[in-house]
C-alpha cells in the first residue's frame, strides 16, 4: 500500500475510533443523571474558542433541576445553567463556584488552574442570576420588586453545588478543586464549609468575609493601608476638589444621566456625594496608580469629571442593574462596606451614609436583616479545618480589609515552624481585586504551584 494512502486510512480509522468516545458524554452524564435521581435536560454542545481548542475536547452546555428550597422539596425546582469542559475522564475537575451570572458560554472564557492543570472544568451560574431565576419559570413577568427572595442564601447555593459534584462525581475520577472569584470566592469559601468531603482543594481568590451589612474594617483600610500615605493625600485632595466644584460638575452628571437614560432611588445630589464617597474603594480595587490622577490644580471640570466617571461612575448607583440578587444576598448574609463621611463634613448633601446599601440597591419593597450565621459558620470552619485550601488576595484591594482571619494566623505560626501545612495565603503586593496566582511574584506564584501540584500529586 501506498505510504500517503496508508497513512491516510490509518488517520480516518484512528478519527472513528476517537469520535465515539466523545459522544457518549451526554449519554454518560444522562445515566449519572438518572442514578442520581436528578433531572438534566437541555445538554447542548457549545463552542469552544480557538485559544482553547489545544486544551478542551469538548463542551456542553445543561440545565440541572434543583429543589428552590433544599430543606422544602415541596415548594418545587428551577433550571440552574451549568457549562462543563471536557478534557478527559481521568483528569482532575475544577468547579467554578460563580457568585453571579454563568460566563462560560463564552468561547473564549477560561481559567488559570484549568489551563495550569489541565483540568476539565464545571462552572454553575448561582441562583437568581441569569437563566438559573426560581420561580421565573413560572411568571416571566416577576421582577427584583416582587421576586420571592427567601431562597437567595448561601446554604441553598452550597446544596446546589453538592447535587453538581454528586451527579459528575460519578463520570469523573480525578480530583476536584473548587474555586471562585471574589463573590464566586465567597461561595468557594461557603462551600467547602458545608461540605468539605465533596472535594480535595480549594483555591479562594480575593473572597471577603463580612460580618454586617456595612462591617466597618473597609473604611480604616482605605485610610491608613491602600497605598502610600501620599497615595491617599492624592485621593483625598481629589475628592475634596471634586465635592468644591459640585455647582459647575454636577450639570455634567445630570446630562451623562439624561443621555445613558440613567434613573435613581436617590437624589442627582445624593448620586454625586457617593461617586465622590465610591471613588477610593474603587480606585484601589482595580488597581489603578495614583499618577494618573489629575491634579486639581491644573485639572478642569471636564476632566475631572471624565476621570472620576471612569473610575466610580454615576450607573453604579443606578436603577435597573442585574446585580441585585447580589445586593439582596449582601443585605441578608454576605455583608458589605459602609463609607466614611467625616472628612467630608460641610462638602457633602447627606448627613451620613448609613443605610445607603438598603436605600439604594435592593427592591424597595422588600425588607432584609443581616443575619450572622454565615460569618460564624465559616470563621469557625476556617479556624479547625483540615481541608485543603490556598487563598489569594491583593495587598490595597479594599475587600482584603475582611479576608478570613484563620489563614493570616496559621501563616505567622508557620514562621515559627507551626501552624497548619493544609491552608496558606498569598497576598499579591500592591495587588488589587484582579490578585491571581499567576499576578504574584515570580518566587511566590512558584510556591503556590507547588503546593498546589502536591496536593494533586502531580510528578514532576
Amino acid at each position: 500500500m501506498n505510504r500517503v494512502i496508508r497513512k491516510f486510512v490509518l488517520a480516518a480509522v484512528a478519527l472513528l475510533l476517537f469520535i465515539p468516545t466523545f459522544a457518549q458524554l451526554p449519554e454518560k452524564i444522562e445515566a449519572a443523571a438518572a442514578e442520581c435521581g436528578i433531572k438534566v435536560s437541555g445538554i447542548e454542545a457549545i463552542e469552544i474558542g480557538e485559544r482553547l481548542k489545544d486544551l478542551y475536547v469538548e463542551k456542553y452546555r445543561l440545565f440541572i433541576e434543583q429543589p428552590i428550597d433544599h430543606t422544602n422539596p415541596a415548594l418545587g425546582t428551577f433550571r440552574q445553567k451549568v457549562i462543563l469542559f471536557h478534557i478527559d475522564y481521568d483528569n482532575p475537575m475544577l468547579l467554578i463556584t460563580e457568585g453571579y451570572t454563568s460566563n462560560g458560554g463564552h468561547p473564549r472564557y477560561s481559567n488559570e488552574l484549568s489551563t495550569m492543570f489541565k483540568t476539565n472544568m464545571i462552572e454553575v451560574e448561582h441562583r437568581y442570576f441569569g437563566e438559573s431565576i426560581p420561580f421565573m419559570q413560572d411568571d416571566s413577568t416577576i421582577t427584583d420588586e416582587t421576586l420571592n427572595w427567601n431562597y437567595m442564601t448561601a446554604k441553598n447555593e452550597a446544596a446546589d453545588l453538592h447535587r453538581v459534584n454528586q451527579l459528575f462525581k460519578k463520570i469523573y475520577d480525578g480530583k476536584w478543586i473548587a474555586t471562585g472569584i471574589s463573590k464566586g470566592g465567597q461561595t468557594t469559601m461557603f462551600y467547602t464549609t458545608y461540605y468539605p468531603e465533596d472535594i480535595d482543594i480549594s483555591v479562594p481568590y480575593v473572597g471577603p468575609l463580612c460580618k454586617g451589612q456595612e462591617d466597618g474594617r473597609h473604611e480604616p483600610f482605605l485610610a491608613n493601608v491602600a497605598g502610600t500615605p501620599r497615595d491617599r493625600e492624592i485621593l483625598h485632595n481629589f475628592q475634596v476638589e471634586f465635592l468644591k466644584r459640585r455647582a459647575t460638575i454636577q450639570p455634567m452628571f445630570e446630562e451623562l444621566s439624561e443621555k445613558q437614560n440613567l434613573t435613581y432611588k436617590i437624589s442627582m445630589d445624593a448620586v454625586y456625594d457617593y461617586c465622590v464617597l465610591e471613588f477610593p474603594f474603587a480606585f484601589w480595587q482595580w488597581g489603578y496608580e495614583t499618577s494618573i490622577v489629575p491634579d486639581p490644580t491644573k485639572t478642569t471640570d471636564r476632566e475631572m469629571f471624565d476621570f472620576l466617571v471612569k473610575t466610580s461612575g454615576p450607573d453604579y448607583f443606578a436603577e435597573g442593574d442585574s446585580s441585585a440578587p447580589f445586593f439582596v444576598q449582601a443585605a441578608k448574609e454576605l455583608g458589605y462596606y459602609g463609607y466614611d463621611t467625616k472628612p467630608f463634613k460641610g462638602l457633602l448633601s447627606i448627613k451620613d451614609a448609613e443605610g445607603y446599601l438598603l436605600d439604594i440597591f435592593v427592591p424597595q419593597s422588600q425588607e432584609f436583616k443581616f443575619d450572622k450565621y454565615l460569618y460564624k459558620d465559616i470563621k469557625k470552619f476556617l479556624a479547625k479545618t483540615d481541608s485543603k485550601m490556598l487563598f489569594i488576595y491583593g495587598e490595597f484591594d479594599p475587600w482584603s480589609a475582611v479576608m478570613p482571619v484563620a489563614p493570616v494566623k496559621n501563616e505567622e505560626l508557620k514562621k515559627k515552624g507551626k501552624g497548619r501545612q493544609t491552608m496558606h495565603l498569598f497576598i499579591d503586593p500592591a495587588g488589587s481585586h484582579r490578585a491571581r496566582i499567576n499576578t504574584l511574584p515570580d518566587e511566590m506564584r512558584k510556591e503556590a504551584i507547588a503546593i498546589l501540584e502536591s496536593w494533586l500529586e502531580i510528578e514532576e
